[in-house]
């Protein structure tokens, strides 16, 4: 018994010893774990997600919180699948479905619509004139006729069509993958902006639909390939940068129901009583409540006599002269010399600014940028006067996205509470031509989407302008009108 109770503590000294070596180990595996899980997802761009408001879900196709599978191509892919988020929606219709879009070509959208009209929903669509035709319908010799753009989107059509990749487009493969075709050979009731009776009247350019007169679906983003996906044939596109959005209210789907209506007008084959662009009344700024939620939504064009603040380039410009701290915008196009001004005198409140413009379009000599980097514009040529900033800034440049996406994305963030988006695009023509959404919605929940995506893009950002356009600003004006022709509507709005 001595011995026993001599070696007692001595065994018990040894299991606690190796309790501590076993915890030392387990928590040593643990880090290990920790670092490679925090590493992979670094990696692959994961990050948490976001919290939604109960009746405002925010999407963005190419969300770093999210994953999933292109359909077409089975890749799979950082993002939000907007096209899934529209088909979910679409399937939960039971009675109403009205859509306008500007370009609509997704198969699976357009076969969930069709299932929509088969089980009983009042299907109505709304198209842009200059996408209103299925790509299969187009003969040869029209064919021909496009221009290069349109050409290399055909033939990007051809290979997205062509699934058996055997050179040719049969029938089954264009009832598979052409959507206006599959839309069209199922009776849905459908116009576009020639309804009214003209040629159309700049670009119908909204991408709304509203289910069931209780839920509103808009935002920047296209029914196509590369505005969702990507390039078909470019599989490390990620599809042009756009957000999508999802709000649950009766009053507000009244509101676009009624704009729509005014487009709709008796619908197809009927009366040329559709109004479209600048043929529309001016509608005025709708105030509303959701959820908590602060909205204020408005509908363009206006007739160009209307007082500026109750357009929605005015909505945009009051909603940035309230400003106190920040200013962070995500535009297409940027080319509204109004709305630099109000920012011009942010700045001069202390307000800090920073802008992301689409390559293409920052550095034309009409864009709004140049202002902010203190150049003289065409704008300036016109009308005499300098708009160009005192204080130039170094805050202003372009997103490096991967070769072929655009910067589609058509928000500001603003003090980091409110938000202003939709299919609007920051120029006169939207403002007083075009058929276009804005929507500005003050919430902290909703706004922080925006502001995780706007930080993401400006991570990577070439800040300032290029040698070359800072040396063709010095030009004097007359030669600088001489080479610079008017931007048409198709380059104020560059869809792919």
């Amino acid at each position: 018994m001595g011995f026993l109770t001599y070696l007692r503590p001595r065994y018990q000294l040894r299991a606690v010893f190796r309790r501590l070596v076993y915890w030392f180990f387990f928590c040593v595996v643990t880090v290990l774990i920790a670092i490679g899980t925090a590493t992979c997802q670094s990696q692959s761009g994961i990050v948490p997600s976001l919290p939604q408001h109960p009746n405002i879900q925010v999407f963005f196709n190419q969300n770093q919180a999210a994953r999933y599978t292109d359909p077409y191509r089975n890749i799979e892919r950082l993002g939000d699948n907007l096209e899934r988020v529209l088909i979910d929606n679409v399937n939960k219709a039971k009675v109403s479905l009205d859509i306008a879009v500007q370009e609509f070509r997704l198969p699976n959208i357009a076969k969930a619509i069709i299932d929509a009209k088969l089980r009983g929903v009042n299907v109505r669509l709304i198209l842009e004139n200059n996408y209103s035709k299925a790509w299969s319908e187009f003969t040869p010799a029209q064919i021909e006729k496009l221009n290069a753009r349109d050409r290399d989107r055909y033939k990007e059509f051809q290979k997205f069509a062509d699934i058996n990749n055997d050179g040719q487009l049969s029938e089954d493969e264009l009832d598979r993958r052409d959507g206006l075709r599959l839309i069209k050979a199922a009776n849905i009731a459908w116009i576009d902006d020639t309804a009214d009776g003209s040629k159309g009247s700049g670009l119908m350019h909204h991408k709304f639909m509203v289910i069931d007169e209780q839920t509103v679906l808009f935002g920047s983003a296209n029914f196509t390939m590369s505005d969702i996906h990507g390039d078909f044939t470019k599989p490390e596109t990620r599809g042009n940068a756009n957000n999508l959005m999802r709000i649950d209210s009766r009053e507000l789907a009244t509101h676009f129901k009624k704009e729509f209506n005014i487009m709709w007008g008796d619908g197809p084959n009927g009366k040329p009583d559709s109004l479209f662009g600048s043929k529309k009344p001016s509608r005025k700024i709708e105030f509303l409540l959701v959820g908590g939620a602060q909205i204020r939504l408005k509908f363009s064009p206006d007739p160009e006599d209307t007082a500026r603040e109750q357009t929605s380039n005015g909505l945009i410009a009051t909603a940035i002269a309230g400003t106190k701290k920040n200013v962070d915008m995500a535009l297409f196009v940027y080319s509204d010399s109004f709305i630099s001004t109000i920012l011009e005198e942010r700045q001069q409140d202390n307000v800090q600014i920073r802008t992301l413009v689409e390559p293409q379009f920052a550095y034309r000599d009409y864009s709004s940028t140049l202002d902010m980097w203190g150049l003289q514009s065409t704008q300036d040529c016109k009308t005499g006067k300098s708009s160009a900033w005192k204080q130039p800034l170094k805050t202003v440049g372009v997103p490096n996205l991967v070769s072929g996406d655009t910067l589609h994305h058509k928000f500001a963030i603003l003090d980091r509470d409110l938000i202003v988006t939709g299919s609007h695009n920051w120029t006169n023509a939207a403002n007083y031509t075009n058929d276009e959404t804005l929507v500005a919605i003050q919430n902290d929940t909703v706004a922080a989407h925006y502001q995780r995506e706007f930080d993401r893009l400006y991570q990577d950002v070439t800040l300032g302008p290029t040698a070359k356009l800072v040396q063709a600003s010095s030009k004097s004006c007359s030669d600088r009108v001489k080479v610079k022709p008017k931007p048409s509507f198709e380059e104020l709005d560059f869809q792919t």
